[in-house]
């Protein structure tokens, strides 16, 4: 019973690239000295829409790692891609980071700082420019391109909530 769990759970890591965004050490002053712990960011995405990023903290950076990348496979969310690149311009915000997103002509590549740059690659998007503004902590980097991403909507799921036609939308 419990291999077949593991078989299922190496099959859906298959389907899902990991990132190590960011490994901070934590040192932590006790009576007997010094007490270190390790804190992984890390990004998962099938390419394909679906991205999360999530931080896993322990003891090891091994088992930090597969935390993070626990935390990060339950919080996905679907990124609407048009082309090869994203249908508007949109700003994600998270603490005072700020990152802008913007779509960009087929050829452009990803244009954007390691944080983001991340986020985007593994969320399948293969040509947009961005520029972060704010702070340069990437556990808030992510966060913001992940805001911003969230916010994204297709011309039709625009269409589908107003009650109208894409014709009439693109007027």
């Amino acid at each position: 019973m419990q291999r077949m769990g593991q078989r299922r759970d190496r099959d859906q890591e298959s389907e899902f690239k990991e990132k190590l965004v960011a490994i901070n050490r934590v040192t932590k002053v006790v009576k007997g000295g010094r007490n270190f712990r390790f804190a992984a960011l890390v990004v998962v995405g099938d390419e394909k829409g679906r991205v999360g990023a999530g931080i896993g903290k322990a003891a090891e950076i091994s088992e930090a790692i597969r935390k993070g990348v626990d935390k990060a496979k339950k919080s996905l969310i679907n990124v609407p891609i048009v082309g090869t690149s994203i249908p508007h311009d949109t700003i994600g915000r998270f603490g005072t980071g700020k990152v802008v997103l913007l779509p960009a002509p087929e050829g452009t590549g990803v244009i954007a700082g390691g944080a983001a740059r991340a986020v985007l690659e593994l969320a399948g998007v293969r040509d947009i420019r961005t520029k972060s503004y704010g702070t340069s902590n990437r556990i808030n980097m992510v966060k913001a391109t992940l805001e911003g991403l969230k916010l994204l909507r297709t011309v039709e799921q625009v269409a589908k909530l107003r009650g109208k036609t894409v014709e009439e939308i693109l007027g």
